[in-house]
Parts: C-alpha cells; sequence; structure tokens
C-alpha cells in the first residue's frame, strides 16, 4: 500500500514538475541577463517597477522578457575569442556563446537591420545590427582566461568581439577598439 502511495506521489510530482510552464522554470539561479522587445519566447511579465528597480530608473520598460541566469547561459554552445584588451594591453581569452544564439533563445525575430542595444549596469548602451554582431562574431563572455568574470570586473557578462580580427576596429588605437562592447552587461532589447 505505501508502495503504491509512494509511487503514484512521485508520478504525480513528475508531471507536475514537467508541465510547469516556462515562466516558472525560467532560472534558478539570479537573472543575469533580461531579453526585451522583439522575442518570442518570454519567461517571465512584464517590468515591475518594485523589483526591477535599476531597468526603471533607466526608463527601460517591458511586457514581457525572457530572463537567463548563469547556467542557461553557460548551457549555449560557447566559443572563446582572444582579443587584445585596453586595460592591460595583452592578449585574454574569452569565451561565451554567440550573441546572436543568446537573443535566438529567447525567440527573437531578427533581420539584418535589426538593432541589439546592449545595456550595462552602469547605464551605457550601444548598439549592434544583427548583421554586425553576426559578421563580427560577437559573444556574450561569460569566462576570461578560464574563470567566470565578476561583477566589480568587467563582468558577469561582456558583449564583444575579438576587435583585433575586425579590420575596421584593428585599425583604430587599442584605447577606442571596444567602446561599442559593454562589460557588466544585463540588459539587451531587440528593437526591429
Amino acid at each position: 500500500m505505501k508502495k503504491r502511495q509512494f509511487l503514484g506521489t512521485a508520478a504525480l510530482a513528475g508531471l507536475s514538475a514537467a508541465a510547469l510552464p516556462a515562466r516558472a522554470a525560467a532560472a534558478a539561479g539570479p537573472t543575469l541577463l533580461t531579453v526585451t522587445g522583439a522575442i518570442g519566447k518570454p519567461n517571465r511579465g512584464k517590468l515591475d517597477p518594485a523589483r526591477d528597480v535599476m531597468m526603471a530608473k533607466q526608463k527601460i520598460s517591458f511586457e514581457q522578457a525572457h530572463a537567463f541566469d548563469y547556467a542557461a547561459l553557460t548551457a549555449l554552445p560557447a566559443v572563446s575569442i582572444k582579443p587584445t584588451l585596453e586595460y592591460d594591453a595583452k592578449p585574454h581569452t574569452l569565451r561565451g556563446p554567440l550573441l546572436l544564439d543568446v537573443v535566438q533563445a529567447a525567440g527573437a525575430k531578427l533581420g539584418d537591420d535589426t538593432k541589439l542595444i546592449l545595456r550595462a549596469v552602469d547605464g551605457y548602451a550601444a548598439a549592434v545590427t544583427v548583421a554586425q554582431a553576426r559578421e563580427q562574431r560577437w559573444i556574450v563572455a561569460t569566462q576570461m582566461d578560464g574563470a567566470p568574470m565578476a561583477l566589480g570586473g568587467l563582468g558577469p557578462l561582456w558583449a564583444l568581439c575579438d576587435a583585433d580580427k575586425v579590420p575596421e576596429l584593428a585599425a583604430l588605437p587599442l584605447a577606442g577598439r571596444f567602446g561599442g562592447a559593454p562589460w557588466a552587461l544585463y540588459h539587451i532589447e531587440v528593437a526591429p
């Protein structure tokens, strides 16, 4: 009898976990990146000014979003780049998913002219088109030199490309190569 109850309870628990909507299964850890705008796979609702204070102060507004925690980002296929960084003029290995893979995981509707507005925690924003992100192989770096990047450094996320391999960026002085690459990235708006 107890075995039957146990099996029945276990089956119901498994069924209810499998039947949870994506919204409830969103993120196990804290959200590191929120993607808004023209997306088709939201896993959270609209901006809540009490919960999303920084976004509200930066005048970000949305009705739905896709939230990524560290595990969700690192579960995407990753690539490595090795740009020379302006901070110490040395090459560093940065690893993470392609920027386009991240926004596509959120169900983004992308055309070559679609703009991805990349926002950092300090309010800095830069835009890159889908065509540019594809051609320059932009990534959302989650690691630098084999270790997760810390908030207070360049992380925990940094949107960038290998500026050494992009002729128009490589032609710039080192200090000017990453102006459009916000570190401490936390929000991407997909703007059609």
